[in-house]
């Protein structure tokens, strides 16, 4: 690609840009949108309105009043029997509060769309008011067909929410009430970018239930009003007592010093109210994810919903954008995992496959500052009305560090590795390898005993620097040879110009190479020796929460851009890629890579003669100023320094290599025979049929022009 065919493509990329830019709607243009769109809901609740007003009036047959207030006798709560005739029942869900004495049903009903209206509203057979009458026959059915529903369970339809927390050093939840499940957990040794302390979920973004079904019901325990029982300090009992003697709890088991939450399901005598026939039981789980740190991008670059596959492999939902995955295959675990912090369910069983969906929040959006992405997964477990504890889970609420994830196997019991050192993206296997084996080791050793992270990248450097050396020796010493041989290659390319002459040119480069002991490639193997360890801490140094909110030098987080120049305004594509700051030690990184591009080009012989090739070499610096200015500053500050320590090592060798040694060198290997290695012997044959190719030619040229 030369430079005209770049220059081409960036017009027109700026031709397009251009476009788009002019062709954007106006603020005018938005606000008269907006306001058709609430003209039109504003018709259609108007027409709803004229619709059920000039509707035929509803009503609740006898029959179904009749159903209804047995329902109440069964399962309703007794207020009083002041007169035994005339006993009285209560019976209430989140709609209705009905009340049955004797034979009289009275009480209350929440209407849709709001208000609250008398039960003898709805059983009236004449009403003054068709729109409010139809809506409490509506509401009132609606309720006799909930209550009817959840049979032994309806008497927990209504009640008082309350919460009761569980804590240690490290974590504490809040469990409510309403569906015996945790609705707050918050790591109390963690800070987000906007409060004291990181709170994975609240009672408004997290949710999660049992539901049991019959042939013609359906239980969600999120549905209904569970009693606390605290056991002791860190035990806690939500129950659900059925009536004879048939109970549904949950209990919750917060272990002492660790992340880990026990949650087991137990019942007695459910096998009353639930068939031994039914072996399933659902599982549903939604999370709108909260955002912890002050770099969105990256935040919501590294969320999504990861499972493992009971005896397999651990998988995940895309990162980027809205993912849908239904599987039937026997799950050991699902996670909704963050770039630092994940909440995870651990099935001491496994999970009967499951339906997931991860959905990003859109930006524009009232919740796209707050929250990173909206997840739910549905799934069912294996079970028997007449296990005492039909499932038990673990439930992980912490930070993903890779010392504390691999070692959660041994808190838990199981029959196989959970990975759960997977939550942790560190790159394909080769990659994976070194930062488990070698990049996390150092680091952690290190970061034991060095009091500023800062201090142990720096020593993890040069550490890996001087690892390297014995394989990157001889390179360097032959990529100092190779600068004292521009000359020289230089006046065998004048000597020998043009095509015909390149078999011979190539060969003479080469026996100058062999002499001298260098390498053409000699510039491009101390980077390729590197690569691995560069991709291995680009995967690292984005993940590593021992980094989180540490400062060095200016830095006050290296787990984010060490911005030192920011501005508001959104300008498209480069906001979306540069980001709307300039940060420091990747400044500091381009700059040294290209001073590094600069060394390696000067000491490539030929070098200067391909002018396009270098323009490309030196834009690839920029590319990367481009590309890493929203990573991590701890990652810049690891690529600033191995190239840094890269040339201050180019030109320690090249005062180790003398000039006038390397050409005594030559001049003493010129005088002894050599034994043709087979590819110099492959090369000059290939010259001689070359050369035998061109003189035939010639030959029939000349015979042709001799017979005209």
């Amino acid at each position: 690609m030369d430079k005209n065919t770049i220059t081409g493509m960036l017009l027109m990329g700026a031709v397009i840009f251009g476009f788009m830019w002019l062709n954007q709607p106006s603020a005018e243009e938005v606000a008269r949108q907006r306001e058709a769109a609430r003209t039109e809901a504003e018709a259609a609740k108007a027409q709803q309105e004229q619709n059920l007003a000039t509707a035929v009036i509803d009503s609740i047959t006898d029959a179904e009043v009749a159903a209804l207030k047995q329902t109440i006798r069964t399962y309703g709560s007794i207020l009083g029997d002041t007169v035994a005739a005339e006993k009285t029942y209560n019976l209430k869900n989140s709609t209705a509060d009905l009340v049955l004495r004797g034979d009289r049903l009275s009480g209350f009903l929440t209407i849709a769309g709001g208000g609250v209206v008398d039960v003898a509203e709805a059983l009236s057979k004449d009403s003054g008011n068709p729109v409010l009458h139809n809506r409490a026959v509506a509401a009132l059915k609606s309720a006799a067909i909930d209550f009817m529903k959840n049979g032994s369970f309806a008497r927990h339809m209504a009640g008082t929410d309350t919460v009761v927390s569980l804590q240690n050093d490290l974590v504490k939840i809040d469990v409510a009430s309403r569906g015996g499940a945790i609705v707050k957990a918050t790591l109390k040794q963690y800070s987000a970018f906007n409060a004291d302390q990181v709170e994975l979920f609240d009672a408004a973004t997290n949710r999660y239930s049992f539901v049991l079904n019959t042939n013609s019901q359906r239980f969600d325990t999120g549905d209904f009003y569970f009693t606390p029982v605290l056991l002791n300090d860190s035990t806690l009992l939500m129950q659900l007592d059925l009536g004879a003697g048939s109970k549904w709890s949950i209990k919750y088991t917060l272990a002492a010093g660790h992340y880990d939450v026990q949650m087991d399901v137990l019942q007695e005598n459910m096998d009353r109210i639930i068939p031994t026939n039914i072996t399933n039981m659902d599982f549903h789980w939604s999370q709108k994810m909260s955002r912890h740190e002050a770099g969105k991008m990256f935040e919501e670059r590294n969320s999504a919903i990861y499972y493992k596959y009971a005896g397999g492999d651990v998988e995940y939902l895309s990162e980027t954008s809205n993912d849908d995955k239904d599987m039937t295959d026997r799950l050991k675990w699902i996670s909704f995992k963050n770039q630092f912090f994940s909440s995870v369910l651990i099935a001491r069983g496994s999970f009967n496959g499951a339906q997931m969906h991860s959905q990003v929040i859109d930006k524009g959006t009232a919740d796209y500052e707050r929250y990173l992405k909206n997840m739910e997964v549905s799934s069912s477990l294996d079970y028997n009305s007449t296990n005492p504890t039909p499932a038990s889970f673990n439930f992980f609420f912490g930070p993903n560090r890779y010392p504390l994830l691999s070692d959660y196997d041994e808190l838990i019991p199981t029959d196989e590795d959970l990975e759960l050192t997977k939550l942790i993206p560190l790159g394909w296997p080769i990659f994976r390898w070194i930062n488990t084996c070698i990049i996390i080791p150092i680091f952690d050793f290190l970061g034991g005993f060095v009091p500023n992270y800062g201090l142990v990248i720096l020593l993890m450097t040069l550490i890996i620097k001087l690892a390297l050396w014995p394989l990157m020796h001889k390179t360097y010493m032959s990529q100092a040879k190779m600068r004292f041989l521009a000359p020289d290659i230089k006046a065998i390319n004048d000597k020998y110009p043009g095509q015909e002459n390149a078999m011979t040119r190539n060969q003479k480069t080469m026996a100058l190479y062999s002499l001298a002991g260098a390498s053409p490639f000699s510039g491009c193997l101390p980077m390729l020796l590197q690569m691995p360890f560069l991709f291995a801490v680009f995967t690292f140094f984005p993940s590593c929460i021992d980094l989180r909110g540490e400062s060095f030098l200016w830095v006050a987080d290296l787990s984010a851009p060490d911005a030192i120049f920011s501005w508001d305004v959104h300008i498209p594509f480069v906001t979306n890629y540069f980001g709307n700051h300039v940060s420091l030690f990747c400044l500091l990184m381009t700059v040294t890579n290209i001073m590094y591009t600069r060394i390696t080009m000067q000491s490539q012989a030929g070098g200067n003669s391909m002018p396009g090739m270098k323009w490309m070499m030196y834009l690839m610096p920029v590319m990367f100023l481009v590309f890493f200015n929203n990573y991590a500053a701890g990652l810049s500050y690891y690529y600033f320094l191995s190239l840094l320590f890269t040339i201050l090592q180019n030109y320690g060798y090249r005062r180790l290599v003398s000039e006038e040694k390397m050409r005594a060198t030559m001049a003493e290997n010129a005088k002894k025979p050599k034994k043709k290695s087979g590819f110099m012997a492959r090369l000059e044959e290939m010259q001689r049929q070359q050369r035998q190719m061109l003189e035939e030619q010639n030959r029939r040229k000349n015979n042709g022009k001799g017979r005209q």
